[in-house]
């Protein structure tokens, strides 16, 4: 006798002479006692699933892959591929003939002993969608109940694969919070800012960073198409897998222009944080600021006061950078986050407060490199900003020879950027959203007084402003902007350096 939670339902048939509309025979197959949780929660559960799923050549390279064994990233990379297409096959077929699962969960899918596949079981509240005939009048409705009930399906696919890759998630509090990030309506495109704080990164066991960070960030796109907020956004399971992330080296996936503005923004995003910044990150990284400037898929005003409202965290500026490895100064503050709170103002239209809030430390210790602690402070400076439409102009530079436009437009011409952006020549003018501004007001908090001398405070604001981006202490510099979408942000300033910013969630995720 099988558990019930062991009878697998993987099919049915439907009586060809029965009249009677709507009946079949579910059919049911035993596929072990285990299910997927019980095999991720094992302590040597790579080698056993890869043992069970008898993962060789010839099955890998059905997934795209043409290799076995490897680093741990690789691999468990290679079987999650070989886990999530089978789950989107077995969920796809449901939804082919007019069912849905609405109970996705690890604890719902089981190996195979028999294929090595994953079959998707437990089907007592799956539920049936079929199409309405042309002539019902409730065919609208039916309709958006069938989109409803596979948008959910998704979301609990996005919900299996989160756990799978990111092992933290298996524990039920962090859960919680992951499931609570999306529950308030947050865009699922900024999980992976808000996970590094509730995920350990640095765990030799917890490679999930890794892996949904490989091929310019793949993983978090699919997760984000996953989970969207709105149901009508999620992808199909055709879709998902066709996404670059479940597609191996050796399968080539033409990218969407959505997949690409995703690319561009995620690497800029790593190589922000490998923090030593060379004269060759640094055009790296200017370089992909001015792709996205060019691909910025929001460059109208009304757009601009939709997505600019939120709390961003500054990640790179193209201007100066003075640290404090080679100067001696009379006060040693170390940089924290730097955020810009952007708020929307009802009267008049089309105004924004923007607050900068500089987080610091002044350390008095003479052993400060060593040593980080010190008093904490804030410095926070505000100001009000009317948003106009706006044009930025690109002057031709005609003199010169190997300008920085044409290295743009030499990368543009390439095989591989040409069918996406078939540009001939740099534009003259981009529309990018002006920002005007108004008056600043600066004020600047300690947790407690550095002496009675206001000289100390005069030299802690002194070098505040030493190393943080100019644009940052005094507002009215930012004179537009001219990218933005639900995670990444990019500011000009009258100089012309760019201000990289990452929407942000820090205080959500300590709750």
């Amino acid at each position: 006798m099988c558990h019930s939670y062991s009878m697998q339902v993987h099919g049915y048939v439907c009586p060809s002479t029965t009249m009677e509309s709507g009946s079949f025979t579910l059919v049911h197959g035993y596929h072990g006692n285990s299910s997927l949780r019980h095999w991720l929660q094992q302590s040597d559960w790579l080698p056993t699933l890869e043992a069970t799923l008898a993962l060789d050549e010839e099955s890998v390279r059905r997934v795209g892959d043409d290799t076995v064994g490897g680093p741990a990233v690789s691999r468990q990379l290679r079987l999650i591929r070989t886990l999530m297409r089978d789950l989107l096959i077995g969920v796809n077929y449901l939804h082919s003939h007019g069912l849905a699962h609405t109970e996705l969960k690890l604890e719902n899918l089981h190996i195979s002993p028999v294929d090595g596949h994953i079959k998707v079981g437990i089907l007592g509240n799956a539920a049936d969608f079929k199409d309405c005939s042309p002539d019902d009048s409730k065919q609208d409705s039916s309709m958006d109940r069938r989109k409803m009930m596979i948008a959910f399906d998704m979301r609990c696919i996005g919900f299996i694969m989160a756990k799978m890759v990111l092992r933290d998630l298996m524990d039920p509090k962090t859960f919680s919070k992951f499931k609570a990030f999306l529950s308030k309506g947050n865009d699922p495109s900024c999980l992976r800012e808000f996970l590094m704080h509730i995920v350990n990164r640095n765990s030799s066991e917890n490679v999930g960073f890794q892996i949904l960070d490989r091929n310019w960030g793949a993983g978090w796109h699919l997760l984000s198409l996953l989970l969207a907020t709105k149901s009508s956004q999620r992808i199909s399971c055709l879709d998902a897998l066709r996404h670059p992330f479940l597609c191996g080296p050796r399968w080539r996936v033409d990218p969407t222009m959505d997949m690409i503005r995703w690319s561009l923004g995620s690497t800029a995003v790593r190589i922000t944080e490998e923090y030593i910044y060379g004269m060759q990150q640094r055009r790296k990284i200017a370089h992909f600021i001015e792709l996205m400037e060019m691909l910025n898929p929001n460059s109208k005003p009304r757009q601009w006061l939709q997505l600019l409202p939120g709390k961003w965290r500054l990640l790179y500026s193209t201007g100066r950078h003075i640290g404090l490895t080679l100067r001696q100064t009379p006060s040693r503050v170390l940089i924290g986050d730097v955020h810009l709170t952007i708020s929307k103002i009802l009267k008049p239209h089309a105004t924004f407060s923007i607050a900068s809030d500089i987080g610091f430390t002044v350390m008095p210790d003479k052993n400060w490199a060593h040593d980080k602690t010190g008093t904490s402070g804030k410095l926070q400076v505000n100001s009000l900003f009317k948003l106009r439409a706006g044009r930025r102009l690109y002057i031709k530079e005609e003199t010169t020879t190997g300008s920085f436009q044409d290295s743009i437009m030499e990368r543009l011409s390439s095989k591989k950027w040409r069918k996406v952006m078939p540009m001939k020549e740099f534009p003259s003018s981009l529309q990018v959203a002006k920002l005007v501004p108004s008056d600043v007001d600066v004020s600047m908090s300690l947790d407690e007084p550095l002496s009675r001398d206001i000289k100390a405070a005069q030299n802690v604001i002194h070098e505040v402003r030493m190393q943080v981006p100019p644009e940052l202490f005094d507002l009215s510099k930012i004179v537009c902007g001219t990218y933005v979408d639900s995670r990444l942000l990019v500011l000009r300033s009258v100089n012309g350096s760019a201000l990289l910013l990452t929407r942000s969630h820090v205080n959500e995720s300590s709750r």
